[in-house]
């Protein structure tokens, strides 16, 4: 008989008892849906997707020698309380502990006899289990990367969540050589070449989703370190609207892409959001009607009806080479993955004035220095005017916790940065006072922030007598645009981030 004790959401306001959790692998948990919540008078209460399966029912007594009382949950509830709770990491240790290290030799030959015997046996020893272990654990705690850095003492493990690095684990440094050789075997990459930077990648499936796993390595004075890129397929079918424009934004942006030729350039640092901003428009795109043809270093997602071009300097295939053989193919839209050199710019350009659609990234800190960059690169002033539709740049914050926000009174430094870039006083913002569920940071998720810059004809004046930034921008503002910071106090006012966050992505000293 199913309780009613709990429903769907009161189950969830009390955390899982550690002892409970104990008494349920997490294996099982996510064979039969379930998760354990406290212990009392020999009673292990669990909530579960289907509660009246008599096998799961009977598997869960056995395993743990308590009578089992079920509460409904709904499998998107379950599967989340089994991510924030069974955490892999004393697992992982336990699979580091029986590694056997060989010791190296001077000699080249044995060196070369152990290198192939790793490679033989690798796949049988704890080390395969372990790096599974690190992988799951990453994608559980959303994370975006793996960093695997060689200390004195310790390999450093750390996951960058929602933009930040966290420290997750720290593990015995003799367990660098083994973790290195491993991945190398997965990335295709030199597992014998211990003293260059090596670059790679490979395709893993964790936790049930299908993850394409960039690498890089490079030598320190402890070991290799190791930097793991996660991509997550289901990111390419990200739509315009999911990004973060506001409404207004979004529908000025969306009018640039009906543009038949032309160039539009997305701006910002590392890690600003660009490339996904750029698939996202590939995706508003009519892949069946155009021909849409990109070049990119490296190639991060895959797609269906795009031919996609990777950059390869070792075969001469640059940005630059391989626009030029893109012009050959009968292009409606070219999508370069970045601008970085005059040769590119130019031809870039020159695409855009001879008929084709021309989506770029390029590395500057708003629009007005990204339409100042182009032409810093060489591109000549009536070239870039005519070639220009449009311009946006982005940043990326953190989204407030949706379990544990709540008011809160702004510092005074967010006060005053709020009022002068809306003109509105306001004395309370949502923030998140820290859970289980963000890890008590308070945040969980992100979107973007943008500003966007159509080019009108009196830019283009503008442009034509090289006027400078602050001028530029000036114009843009008068003409409406809405910059970096005032987009993000937008969403601060709607709770979606707080003006502390907007501040730490935006902040100049203008």
């Amino acid at each position: 008989m199913v309780s009613s004790l709990y429903t769907k959401t009161e189950w969830r306001k009390n955390m899982p008892q550690a002892e409970a959790l104990a008494l349920i692998p997490e294996v099982m948990a996510r064979k039969f849906k379930v998760i354990p919540l406290e212990v009392s008078d020999g009673t292990l209460r669990v909530a579960m997707t289907n509660p009246s399966d008599i096998f799961a029912l009977e598997a869960l007594s056995t395993t743990t020698h308590k009578r089992i009382e079920p509460y409904p949950a709904s499998i998107e509830e379950v599967l989340e309380a089994i991510d924030l709770n069974y955490k892999g990491y004393d697992e992982i240790k336990k699979k580091i502990s029986g590694l056997t290290v060989p010791v190296r030799t001077s000699d080249n030959n044995t060196a070369k006899v152990e290198e192939a015997s790793a490679i033989d046996n690798i796949n049988n020893t704890p080390v395969v289990q372990a790096l599974t272990l690190i992988i799951d654990e990453a994608v559980k705690a959303r994370a975006s990367d793996i960093h695997l850095q060689p200390q004195e003492h310790n390999l450093r493990v750390r996951y960058r969540i929602d933009g930040t690095l966290y420290d997750m684990l720290s593990l015995p440094l003799e367990t660098v050589s083994p973790l290195c050789s491993r991945i190398k075997i997965l990335a295709n990459m030199n597992i014998a070449d211990h003293h260059r930077p090596q670059d790679g990648h490979f395709s893993i499936n964790a936790k049930g989703r299908l993850l394409d796993i960039r690498v890089g390595t490079v030598p320190t004075v402890y070991g290799e370190m190791v930097a793991l890129r996660l991509l997550d397929k289901s990111r390419v079918n990200l739509s315009l609207s999911q990004l973060g424009f506001l409404p207004d934004s979004l529908a000025k942006y969306e009018d640039m892409l009906k543009s038949p030729y032309g160039m539009i350039l997305v701006s910002g640092p590392t890690g600003a959001g660009k490339t996904t901003t750029l698939y996202a428009s590939i995706n508003r795109l009519d892949h069946k009607a155009l021909n849409i043809i990109t070049i990119e270093d490296p190639v991060e997602y895959w797609f269906n009806n795009i031919n996609q071009i990777q950059v390869n300097t070792r075969a001469d295939v640059t940005f630059a080479a391989g626009l030029r053989s893109i012009l050959r193919l009968d292009p409606d839209v070219i999508l370069v993955g970045e601008i970085r050199d005059a040769e590119t710019a130019n031809i870039a350009v020159q695409a855009a004035l001879t008929g084709h659609l021309v989506l770029s990234s390029i590395h500057a800190n708003d629009t007005a220095s990204a339409v100042l960059r182009l032409l810093d690169l060489g591109v000549e002033p009536f070239l870039a005017s005519s070639a220009l539709i449009g311009v946006i740049a982005q940043r990326m914050v953190r989204r407030i916790c949706p379990k544990c926000s709540q008011p809160m009174e702004p510092s005074l430094l967010e006060k005053i940065a709020y009022q002068k870039e809306t003109g509105e006083e306001k004395k309370e913002f949502l923030h998140g006072k820290g859970c289980q569920f963000c890890s008590n940071t308070g945040y969980h998720g992100r979107t973007g922030i943008f500003e966007i810059m159509r080019i009108s004809d009196k830019m283009k004046m503008m442009m034509l007598n090289r006027v400078s930034i602050s001028q530029l921008k000036e114009q843009a503002l008068s003409e409406g645009m809405v910059n970096l910071m005032k987009d993000g106090m937008y969403k601060a006012n709607a709770g979606i981030t707080t003006p502390q966050e907007v501040l730490r992505n935006t902040f100049t000293t203008e």
